[in-house]
């Protein structure tokens, strides 16, 4: 259970870097706008990204915000494992009850009436995948008569998440090799878990992240100015405008994350320990994945 934690926590990091602006028209894979409209016709639903291919946010008129998030797993008994966390978490904020006829099996729940932040959600558990779809509520109390168009919208959506762009086994961004003096060889897992974002992990949930997303140049400059609570180091070797994080004051304390900038894209390379490494509070090792990556930008 503690490597199910570390690796939610480490892909909470990978979403916040990853997630880019969207360009062009956006498509939801998981669910069409007509399934979306029959599933809901009283709201009126804009979406506005699509993760990377790993789930969809929407935007409601009356300022609700609607949120499907598609978690695929290296094996059916890590998925059932993630389930009963979510699961765990879920009834922390709501009292969840089971829906039948959604996946593997399905729990479904709303905050109470004076709930400071409230929310309709589903958690669905279908072979390795784990669909979760949450509606938060703005200015209004979540009720129980959000659970049937959420529950409808689900068992449109369970069918699709094969359509996720995570994908185990391998990655455009990272080899086996890059996991040289970080993870443990033997219990490597690699993950696509984006268009341009890539995960390894071992047993111990040591995790190695690299996520590539458009950016200004001026953004990273600003961020190269940025204290945050950790010490920085520039790198001129990897490009004018890289610099590394580490000794952070707040979140993994041990982890060590570089920044680059080429080609109008920032890459971030991050190492997150679950406890303190070698390498941790240095970037001179991660400095030849970050070299890798820069090459391939």
């Amino acid at each position: 259970m503690r490597i199910i934690y570390c690796l939610a926590s480490c892909l909470v990091i990978l979403l916040a870097v990853a997630v880019a602006p969207a360009r062009g028209a956006v498509t939801c894979p998981f669910i069409s706008d007509g399934q979306l409209v029959s599933a809901m016709p009283e709201t009126k639903w804009s979406l506005i990204s699509n993760q990377d291919g790993r789930g969809c946010i929407y935007q409601g008129a009356r300022g609700d915000t609607l949120m499907l998030t598609v978690f695929r797993n290296p094996t059916a008994e890590r998925a059932r494992d993630l389930y009963a966390t979510f699961v765990k978490t879920l009834a922390q904020r709501m009292p969840v009850a089971p829906a039948s006829g959604i996946g593997d099996e399905t729990q479904v729940g709303t905050t109470a009436s004076d709930a400071a932040r409230p929310e309709a959600s589903i958690v669905a558990l279908s072979g390795e995948y784990i669909l979760s779809i949450s509606l938060y509520r703005s200015g209004r109390p979540a009720d129980e008569t959000l659970l049937k168009p959420l529950t409808e919208l689900a068992r449109r959506a369970i069918g699709n998440v094969g359509a996720t762009s995570e994908k185990f086994g391998g990655c455009e961004w990272l080899t086996a090799d890059d996991a040289e003096g970080f993870l443990d060889r033997s219990t490597l897992t690699i993950e696509r878990t984006g268009a341009n974002s890539c995960m390894m992990f071992d047993g111990a949930a040591n995790t190695l992240l690299v996520a590539v997303i458009p950016m200004s140049r001026d953004t990273q400059v600003n961020m190269m100015k940025r204290s945050g609570g950790c010490k920085h180091v520039p790198l001129p070797e990897l490009g004018g405008d890289a610099f590394g994080e580490h000794s952070c004051s707040s979140g993994n304390g041990n982890a060590v994350n570089i920044y680059m900038w080429k080609n109008g894209r920032q890459a971030s390379v991050l190492f997150a320990p679950t406890k303190q490494h070698p390498e941790s509070g240095s970037v001179e090792h991660l400095k030849a994945v970050a070299g890798r990556v820069s090459g391939k930008m």
